[in-house]
């Protein structure tokens, strides 16, 4: 099987989509394959998320010395996935790109990034890899809602968030 990669406008977030072999049973598709995946990864941990419908989950990040690239692959359902350039010192510093993900297509997000996404669907399982181990003292969010972002969020202006997403800081005011 192959894989396309295709950078964003943001070219260290890259598309990935896996080739489907499809019949009237439905579809198959490998998703990863460490050999083809030169330069993202390793993966050390690999996390799965089940959300329902209107869930905003995000923005996320860990600072270093533990932060953490993603690749992103929802596994069921549909998601409006976002990637957010942190890196103080990028040329895309504070812009945002911003993609749908389903099926054998998956995101790769580097360190460097927050990343939160919307679920547009009940039941929505999200497949995240990830090339460092989570670390609560290290986790970070942005406020999902942040003006400076301009983030055109899909659905209601009244997303399911949680408690910690909802209180988190806005871009200028990171430390």
């Amino acid at each position: 099987m192959s894989f396309k990669f295709t950078p964003t406008e943001i070219p260290e977030v890259v598309l990935v989509e896996a080739t489907e072999l499809r019949d009237d049973r439905g579809f198959f598709s490998e998703i990863y394959r460490e050999s083809e995946f030169l330069g993202i990864g390793p993966f050390v941990q690999q996390n799965v998320s089940i959300s329902n419908a209107t869930v905003l989950r995000g923005l996320h990040y860990q600072v270093e010395p533990m932060g953490v690239g993603k690749l992103v692959t929802c596994l069921s359902g549909t998601i409006f996935d976002v990637a957010v350039d942190i890196r103080k010192d990028s040329p895309t510093y504070g812009k945002h790109i911003t993609r749908e993900l389903s099926g054998s297509k998956s995101l790769w997000i580097p360190s460097g990034f927050a990343h939160g996404f919307y679920a547009f669907y009940d039941n929505t399982v999200v497949l995240y890899r990830q090339t460092q181990y989570y670390s609560k003292e290290h986790d970070r969010s942005i406020y999902w809602k942040d003006p400076a972002l301009d983030i055109l969020w899909p659905g209601s202006n009244r997303p399911i968030v949680s408690e910690k997403d909802s209180r988190a800081p806005l871009l200028k005011d990171l430390k």
